[in-house]
């Protein structure tokens, strides 16, 4: 009975959730990478500094580098964030999830 307990606990976490919490070293600078299609470049750049302006107050928009791939189909955004809980993380791949322009994130 207790595992299928657990099996049903398991059901209730988000795919944008972080598996084990407890692994994790907080507070940390985390550097990642959001990617999303070429033709989408100026609306993915301000949807994510949207994204990142309202979850990270202190976050410099202006530290974002933006790249285009090598066959020019894609930019990525490479940001470093200051992370200081698990749940922080889950808020902010949780809202990168729903993001229109959002195709990727590293």
């Amino acid at each position: 009975m207790a595992e299928l307990e657990n099996s049903t606990d398991n059901l209730k976490v988000k795919k944008t959730d972080i598996q084990n919490p407890e692994l994790w070293d907080f507070p940390m600078d985390y550097p990642m990478s959001i990617i999303g299609h070429e033709g989408e470049h100026e609306s993915l750049l301000n949807e994510v500094k949207l994204i990142l302006g309202s979850q990270f107050p202190d976050f410099d928009l202006a530290s974002m580098q933006v790249k285009p791939s090598k066959t020019g189909r894609f930019h990525s955004i490479r940001v470093s964030l200051y992370l200081t809980t698990a749940e922080q993380v889950n808020t902010l791949y949780a809202s990168l999830d729903t993001a229109k322009t959002v195709r990727l994130v590293m």
